[in-house]
């Protein structure tokens, strides 16, 4: 496969977590909790691993080295959703995702010193415009009281490093794994802490077990699943300073758009700035690695 296709990977994640992003609304107002959301999110990883182990023969890396860079993957995102859980309880979301979505500077920053990962100048202002869009994208105003305690930032910080952390040893460990062994440890872990999920359910609440509950849940949540795959390919064959800040800085895009078509909101001015920085930025980077990829040959 040849290495220009990193861009296509990284495409199908960001239409696949932008669609995600616009409908995961639709189950939890209809009273489907968010936790037991993260449980059928889980659940639906079974589907594009069993394919994608399929074709390989399920010949996964059962090695030491693979079983802990793939442990590490898989915790640090779903443990970083379980306590995304956490920190939306205890602070609001206008607060807490601008902090989160800046996660690609860990990634990029740890892959700049430990893999030494280099861009040209061009690709430098595609990185910086595409961090810059991400809090924008994520501006939601409100008119709440000031926010009281400090854990929801302790909470919100951990997320922020968890998820950056995991981008950059899903980079490295696609040198020594195959892509579809990290895809597989993701899934197992992600099952794993479905236990902790069940325990943060509140249910003395009423919960809708109907077709808009659990079954429209699982029916989104596989977009979800399908761009997780998408993105362990997307590190696989591009870079990770630049794959990182492009999918968390387009996904939004998509979800902005499709939110003012279903829900008829009009997205705020900040937002708009945050879409038109996130094009540009997506116009550089991709010029970036296809130029990089020209010059190796």
């Amino acid at each position: 496969m040849k290495n220009k296709h990193w861009l296509i990977y990284a495409i199908m994640t960001t239409l696949s977590w932008g669609i995600w992003g616009a409908l995961i609304e639709i189950p939890e107002k209809a009273g489907f909790p968010a936790t037991l959301g993260y449980v059928v999110w889980s659940l639906t990883m079974l589907i594009p691993s069993i394919v994608v182990l399929s074709k390989i023969n399920w010949q996964i890396d059962f090695d030491k080295n693979s079983i802990i860079l793939g442990s590490i993957i898989g915790f640090t995102g779903a443990g970083g959703q379980i306590i995304l859980f956490q920190a939306l309880v205890t602070g609001p979301a206008y607060l807490v995702f601008p902090i989160i979505s800046l996660s690609p500077v860990v990634t990029i920053l740890l892959s700049l010193i430990f893999l030494k990962e280099k861009a040209k100048t061009r690709g430098w202002i595609g990185i910086g415009l595409a961090i810059l869009s991400i809090p924008l994208l994520s501006y939601s105003s409100s008119d709440s009281n000031e926010v009281q305690g400090i854990l929801w930032i302790i909470l919100s910080l951990l997320v922020f490093l968890a998820w950056g952390f995991q981008g950059f040893v899903m980079k490295f460990a696609n040198e020594t794994m195959k892509a579809e062994s990290i895809f597989f440890y993701m899934t197992v872990t992600g099952i794993l802490l479905i236990p902790f999920a069940i325990f943060m359910t509140d249910f003395n609440q009423e919960i809708n077990w109907g077709l808009s509950g659990p079954y429209l849940t699982g029916a989104i949540q596989i977009l979800n699943s399908v761009g997780a795959l998408m993105l362990v390919y997307a590190f696989r064959y591009g870079k990770a300073i630049v794959v990182s800040p492009l999918v968390n800085a387009v996904a939004p895009i998509i979800t902005v758009v499709l939110s003012l078509i279903i829900y008829q909101v009009i997205p705020h001015i900040i937002i708009v700035s945050g879409i038109v920085l996130a094009i540009i930025a997506i116009f550089l980077l991709a010029i970036e690695e296809d130029e990089t990829i020209i010059e190796k040959k």
